[in-house]
């Protein structure tokens, strides 16, 4: 059993203190490559490739890490960037997490068995889901439904309309980008719904529709949360970007919470990121923060100035041929990110290190050749790990990550996949 609570200098009554984080550095292996990277090795040598590997110490740092950079806001748990129920158990055993964030109506459901407190993140129009869901009082009362638009009430209706089914929850999405003159619409495509005006509107006439009950908002800011700004040579203007975001969304979500109080009590004002909880954190409209990448720690991660995640998940490959001296094939390797098609979004060959991909190749699903004065020592055999980068996505590629700790495989941890599950 995964169990990150048992160091009690990390967690004591909810509250987590920059002391008992930084306490451990001389068992955070991770901050030494070699010896990092060569336990890994060493732990799974037993095992074929490709094997994908959780080191708890590692998994423990991050979570307490974001706790501290939440400054206090609880934080609830984005299950698409992780997809293993054993880590959201350990990770919401935690004192300052508190509830999920779902990815579909369908994932929801099934966790809904052990939870009581989840909300779906984006809208849905699962019919079969929503028909489990309207038949079923408990079902309904653990989870919250993401709306922005009024057809997304006409639906449920249509499948069960109100008096003849249970009380629907429902938050509504905001979109959280920034809209500057000169700069266009920075961030993500979600709702529609943007000032308050617009908000309060639209609120008003969820709450006077029979069936539901509006509990919460979300706003979720990607152009802060999921771009990096430690380096390159568009980061100045990312940071002023970012700036620019920050000090608008503050207006605007003070604004939101204000014209919300006239339409209805809410249970929570959700936003925030791994790569935002600071500001997250000292927003005073907000009442909770989602993360979920920043546990894992895929490598999109290592681009930002105010935190460094440990890598706490990796997946090996062996090489399987040699094309040439310095070129070193491994099998497989693909397991390319979400978002647009870069190389950002390839897994980065991290041990041995100075390893890069082929121009014209990349990471590819049947093989993946890397070159480097590393590559002119590795063997058929050997083997290379790599990093994902984001963090939910390689689970749906494996069965099981394989728990280590101490230098040793203590558990196997099945992903959704590996419990026969695949949610979109």
């Amino acid at each position: 059993m995964l169990d990150l609570t048992a160091d009690q200098g990390l967690a004591e009554h909810g509250r987590i203190a920059e002391q008992g984080v930084t306490s451990r550095a001389d068992n955070e292996a991770w901050r030494d490559p070699a010896r990092y990277w060569r336990s890994l090795t060493d732990a799974t040598a037993h095992l074929p490739a490709p094997v994908a590997v959780i080191e708890r110490d590692a998994l423990r740092h991050n979570a307490m890490d974001l706790l501290v950079r939440a400054g206090g806001i609880p934080i609830r748990v984005a299950t698409k960037s992780v997809r293993v129920r054993a880590v959201l158990d350990a990770v919401l055993a935690i004192p300052g997490f508190r509830g999920i964030l779902s990815f579909t109506l369908a994932e929801a459901l099934w966790l809904a068995k052990d939870h009581d407190d989840i909300v779906l993140g984006y809208p849905t129009v699962d019919r079969a889901g929503l028909t489990t869901l309207l038949a079923d009082e408990l079902l309904a009362s653990r989870i919250t439904l993401m709306i922005d638009d009024l057809a997304h009430l006409d639906l449920i209706d249509a499948i069960a309309p109100p008096g003849s089914r249970p009380e629907v929850r429902v938050a509504i999405d905001v979109d959280a980008s920034l809209r500057a003159p000169g700069l266009g619409h920075i961030g993500v495509r979600r709702s529609s719904l943007f000032t308050a005006a617009e908000v309060a509107g639209f609120a008003r006439q969820v709450v006077r529709r029979p069936g539901f009950r509006l509990v919460g908002l979300q706003m979720y800011e990607a152009q802060i949360a999921g771009q990096g700004d430690a380096a390159g040579a568009d980061a100045p203007v990312i940071r002023m970007v970012q700036a620019r975001s920050r000090d608008e969304l503050r207006r605007r979500r003070a604004e939101i919470a204000d014209a919300m109080l006239d339409v209805a009590p809410l249970e929570f004002l959700n936003g925030g990121g791994t790569g935002s909880l600071e500001f997250t954190g000292s927003d005073e409209s907000l009442t909770e923060a989602t993360a979920g990448s920043g546990l894992l720690a895929g490598h999109l991660f290592d681009g930002y100035r105010s935190f460094r995640p440990a890598p706490a998940t990796a997946f090996a490959f062996d090489v399987v041929r040699k094309p040439a001296p310095d070129i070193a094939t491994v099998l497989g390797g693909g397991w390319i990110a979400s978002g647009p098609a870069v190389k950002s979004r390839q897994p980065a060959p991290v041990w041995p290190p100075r390893l890069r991909t082929l121009p014209r190749e990349a990471a590819g699903e049947v093989q993946t050749p890397l070159q480097g004065d590393a590559a002119r020592e590795l063997r058929v055999g050997d083997r290379v790990w790599f990093r994902h980068a984001k963090s939910g996505e390689p689970a749906e590629r494996i069965d099981a990550y394989q728990l280590v700790a101490d230098g040793e495989v203590v558990d196997q941890l099945p992903t959704y996949r590996g419990e026969g599950k695949a949610f979109l």
